[in-house]
């Protein structure tokens, strides 16, 4: 390898025998680093003077381009006069550094963190050790004041930091207890508010024979996190005490199970050679398999699916990258994506590898690929009457058409959780969604599929409560828990809790205060859920339809301070008419966008019409009664399985009569 540059502590660079490269001064060092932070792309001159100077001198973009000249004297020490620079070169209005990912220290670091999670516990304890080792110090150590440097220093902290509780949770994996806890013991010194560190120090103490060590920690832990933070300890300590009092058997090593997972894991990574395509197809199954098990595992699944599909990509086998992006064919319920950016990523890459198949077969990839377009695409503005389907809708029903021409259960399966995501497209749609789920139901039990019987079960449950028909959906929701206790499959437990609290809710079992006790329990079950999509807003949107139902105006209690998360557009005219702040709501009603294309569309609808009703705005109710009418016979929200304002027509009669309009023709 030619030049290597460091940043994992003060910026530096060496020689390809390991000798230090002279960089002259400080500035010359900063254009280097801001290149580094850039990771490939071009910097404008007038960019890397902002960040050198608070006050540029006169010819302070002369001085950039002897820096950069330096630099390349420096970098490239045998490159003849003239020549086209390889790794820091001119490109429009600035330059851009493109070494190999290895030869930066923070990059080849982060591309191990990321390798590592594929590995059996051995390999990854070894490459995580290693990577560790890489650090001098600080990130960009010489820089830590300048704001250029700020964000990704911050972020390559925060790697370490995982770095180091994934390479214990390794070692923990091999029986390396004892070791284990001494370095999360110095690490929970060092980082007292990461209660992750402190749940593994606890387990490997726990596992060296050391219970009472073992409780002592998590009392510190409690203590530390209170005293500085003012917090008490997430569930996932808190029932970690509970284990460790109770000597829980799952604590222990594994037995047969974990001795089988590890030798089958060591077999593969022996006899699978590194880079063979069939790691990357194989490390999808994993995440497929990590994405259900919720909390830390559906998160770290989200992350490394789009590594995988990239580099799937770069292989330059549209096929393989197809059976790559498809293989995630993890069943979806919630209609909003929990991160938008990632989802776009997986669509573009799906989009791109769609266009490179062959026109002629590849049925079966071109149905995962579109299917994953129509999931990731969720929660889109519903389309107005009359124009085209959106894309996603369009994906959709392409893939179900395929797929019902194969011989593949599971195949159709999957392109039709891809349908049912595209089922908010306008308003009243329960009794579709109803007909998926009952597919699904139905394909799923003939054909061993769990995990798609538990969706159809869920849609089912969510269709039901749409239409109030309670009994029906207790069912489905008792026969998704049943089968999520035999599957080990914990997301499950949100849904159906959130479903017994809409439940009491919609059918006025119990008083408000009641109902919204079973709220705040639902919103517990949500904590570390690793699902961002769904917790962000729902307890207090899911206590405001408490007082919206009962003739309420919004608590002033619940002020704009609130995180409501994706619902605060519907739900500020309300919170500002609470305030008595009547102008100000009328503007906020005005600007109102239509909902996203979700399972609370309707529910949003309703907010708006219950504003425009206080308001006596007739532009804005006649606008919600256009959305709401083919929703008539449902009750508002209750499709998500979560909360509801109601039944619909209930609105519809309001605004009919504000309207002076008596009926309700579509």
């Amino acid at each position: 390898m030619g030049v290597a540059i460091g940043v994992l502590g003060p910026v530096r660079a060496w020689d390809g025998e390991g000798g230090q490269v002279a960089l002259k001064g400080p500035r010359h060092r900063a254009v280097l680093a801001r290149l580094v932070v850039a990771r490939r792309r071009v910097v404008p001159v007038t960019r890397l003077v902002e960040d050198l100077w608070e006050e540029p001198p006169p010819d302070a973009v002369g001085a950039v381009r002897t820096f950069v000249a330096a630099l390349r004297r420096a970098i490239e020490p045998e490159r003849p006069p003239r020549a086209t620079p390889r790794l820091l070169l001119t490109e429009g209005p600035g330059y851009a550094l493109r070494p190999e990912r290895d030869a930066v220290d923070a990059w080849r670091f982060e591309h191990a963190v990321t390798a590592a999670a594929g590995l059996a516990p051995a390999q990854a304890a070894e490459r995580l050790d290693r990577a560790i080792g890489w650090w001098r110090g600080p990130a960009y150590a010489d820089f830590a004041g300048e704001p250029w440097a700020r964000t990704e220093r911050a972020r390559l902290a925060e790697l370490r930091l995982r770095a180091v509780e994934a390479r214990a949770e390794a070692r923990l994996a091999l029986g390396l207890a004892a070791e284990a806890a001494a370095d999360l013991d110095a690490h929970v010194a060092e980082h007292p508010w990461r209660e992750n560190a402190w749940g593994l120090l606890a387990r490997a103490l726990y596992r060296d024979g050391r219970q009472g060590e073992a409780l002592a920690v998590l009392r510190r832990a409690r203590a530390l996190l209170a005293g500085r933070l003012g917090v008490e300890p997430g569930p996932a300590l808190r029932r970690l005490e509970e284990d460790i009092l109770a000597q829980a058997g799952h604590l222990g090593p594994g037995g047969g199970a974990e001795e089988v997972w590890a030798r089958a894991a060591a077999a593969y990574d022996r006899t699978v050679a590194v880079g063979a395509r069939a790691r990357l197809e194989s490390t999808v199954g994993l995440l497929r398999d990590l994405a259900v098990t919720g909390g830390p595992g559906l998160l770290a699944a989200r992350e490394h699916r789009v590594a995988a599909a990239l580099a799937a990509e770069e292989t330059g086998d549209a096929e393989l990258t197809a059976r790559v992006i498809g293989a995630y064919d993890v069943p979806a319920v919630w209609t909003r994506v929990d991160d938008p950016e990632q989802a776009a990523r997986v669509v573009a890459a799906a989009e791109r590898t769609l266009a490179a198949l062959p026109d002629d077969g590849h049925d079966s990839a071109r149905v995962r690929l579109l299917a994953t377009i129509a999931v990731e695409t969720r929660g889109a503005p519903p389309t107005p009457e009359g124009a085209p389907p959106s894309r996603g809708r369009t994906a959709a029903l392409r893939a179900e058409r395929i797929a019902r021409g194969l011989d593949d259960p599971a195949l159709l399966a999957f392109a039709l959780d891809g349908l049912f995501m595209q089922t908010c497209h306008r308003t009243g749609l329960a009794p579709e969604r109803d007909a998926i789920g009952a597919e699904l139901v139905a394909l799923a039990a003939r054909h061993g599929l769990v995990t798609y019987e538990v969706l159809g079960h869920l849609i089912r449950c969510q269709a039901l409560s749409a239409l109030g028909d309670f009994a029906a959906a207790d069912r489905h929701a008792d026969a998704a828990a049943a089968l999520a206790r035999r599957n080990e499959l914990p997301l499950v437990h949100v849904f159906t809790r959130w479903y017994r609290a809409l439940r009491l809710a919609a059918t006025g079992a119990a008083p408000a205060a009641e109902a919204a006790a079973a709220y705040r329990g639902a919103a517990a079950a949500l904590d570390g859920a690793g699902m961002p999509g769904l917790e962000r807003g729902l307890l207090p949107l899911a206590l405001l339809s408490l007082r919206v139902r009962d003739g309420q105006p919004a608590d002033p209690g619940g002020s704009r301070d609130t995180d409501w998360g994706p619902y605060k557009p519907w739900v500020l005219p309300l919170l500002l008419l609470a305030e008595h702040r009547e102008e100000a709501a009328r503007a906020a009603l005005r600007a109102l966008p239509d909902p996203p294309g979700d399972l609370l569309t309707e529910a949003m609808w309703c907010l708006a019409a219950r504003a425009a009703l206080t308001l006596g705005d007739g532009e804005a109710l006649a606008r919600a009664r256009t959305a709401l009418v083919p929703a008539a016979g449902e009750l508002a929200g209750a499709g998500s399985g979560l909360l509801t304002l109601g039944p619909v027509t209930a609105y519809l009669d309001e605004i009919d009569a504000a309207l002076n309009a008596p009926t309700r023709n579509a």
